[in-house]
């Protein structure tokens, strides 16, 4: 039987591991042991925190997998890579995965490629320079995701306490400070084989608005023309192509601005969280997704065909208890229209700081010809 290590127990992790028991693999998780789901329905779980890069791969040698994957975590995407590297499995280098994980690097490598940046600062405290910024500026931690820390000053005098917060969150301590777009956000669902890069989606992104930009929710099919699109497209490629991603899914953050311009927000080496990879994208395309990651983590090319009527899907997220009164009445409403209700943790209800603290999600899919998007 062939072998998997998945890297991530969680929620989102849980698809891939389901995926991958669907396709014959026999599956190894490997996450800090805190009662997440993929403890439950691995074949093995290993209760070693994902960050113990040298444990892990010490194990992998044990265990001989075929192949090393992640969805949905930039922590856990370092550790595939290098422990994919250590067993001589394929997968993108540990330079891509340092420039796509680190958002001062990131915007670094899109500088010199001519794609065009906002301007930015690595700090770790307030500096003069910061003051000749044109306001609003944003600040988030270098090397972190899902919105943690992240702030959108409109006042300089805010600007000390933000980049104080988002260094505490940042691993290495630092903080990006850039200048802030303008426009309607969207991600863009790519896979890579050996340097080829197959767009299947664009999602349509719904966040709190400033100051924090916690994601409320995502819908695909995106509301982009076709004349947008291929701007998007030559945009995106170009992008990827500069951080050196070569194999695997990717998810990159987009804005399109009032004049109709794209900005990059930022691109991960990985699948996108919030479940748009594992269940928008194939929802919506009828592209299996992490099919195709679990068969580029293999070395093999990735079959890009439909294997269901795409469809509108949306994921909504809950963060409060009005938010879920509001589920169940859909529910009750449209049941066909409900495709999964997460498991809901209510400890923070009301009062959700960042996308790790919601409540819980559902999402919901209907065919595209009762009206389209909405």
């Amino acid at each position: 039987m062939k072998k998997i290590v998945i890297i991530g127990a969680n929620d989102f992790q849980n698809q891939l591991i389901l995926k991958a028991k669907e396709m014959g693999f026999e599956t190894h998780v490997f996450a800090w042991q805190d009662g997440s789901i993929g403890e439950r329905t691995a074949d093995y779980f290993y209760p070693v925190s994902i960050v113990e890069i040298d444990e892990i791969l010490e194990k992998c040698k044990e265990i001989k997998p075929d192949a090393v994957a992640t969805i949905a975590s930039d922590l856990a995407n370092i550790t595939v890579s290098k422990v994919a590297a250590g067993l001589g499995l394929p997968g993108n280098t540990p330079e891509c995965i340092e420039i796509s994980t680190n958002k001062y690097a990131m915007r670094s490598a899109f500088l010199k490629a001519g794609i065009p940046t906002p301007a930015f600062y690595k700090v770790d405290q307030v500096q003069d320079e910061l003051y000749k910024m044109k306001l609003p500026v944003i600040v988030k931690p270098t090397d972190r995701s899902g919105s943690r820390a992240i702030t959108k000053i409109t006042d300089f005098k805010d600007l000390e306490g933000a980049i104080q917060d988002a260094v505490e969150q940042s691993f290495e301590k630092k903080a990006i400070v850039e200048e802030y777009i303008e426009g309607n956000e969207y991600s863009y669902e790519t896979i890579s084989y050996r340097g080829k890069h197959t767009n299947l989606a664009v999602t349509k992104k719904y966040t709190t608005g400033a100051p924090h930009f916690i994601e409320t929710g995502h819908c695909e099919p995106s509301d982009l023309s076709k004349e947008t699109l291929e701007k998007v497209h030559k945009t995106m490629y170009a992008a990827l192509d500069a951080l050196k991603i070569t194999d695997g899914a990717s998810h990159g953050e987009f804005k399109v601005t009032p004049e109709g311009d794209i900005r990059i927000i930022e691109i991960g080496s990985r699948m996108g969280g919030d479940c748009i990879g594992s269940d928008l994208v194939p929802l919506s395309t009828g592209y299996d997704f992490m099919e195709m990651v679990i068969d580029v983590a293999c070395g093999k090319e990735p079959q890009i065909v439909r294997k269901t009527e795409p469809k509108e899907a949306r994921i909504h997220f809950l963060f409060t208890e009005e938010d879920v009164e509001k589920m169940r009445a859909y529910e009750e409403a449209h049941p066909e229209e409900i495709y999964r209700i997460s498991e809901l943790d209510m400890s923070h209800a009301g009062h959700v700081s960042d996308s790790s603290t919601r409540i819980g999600y559902y999402i919901t899919v209907k065919d595209l010809k009762q009206g389209g998007l909405s």
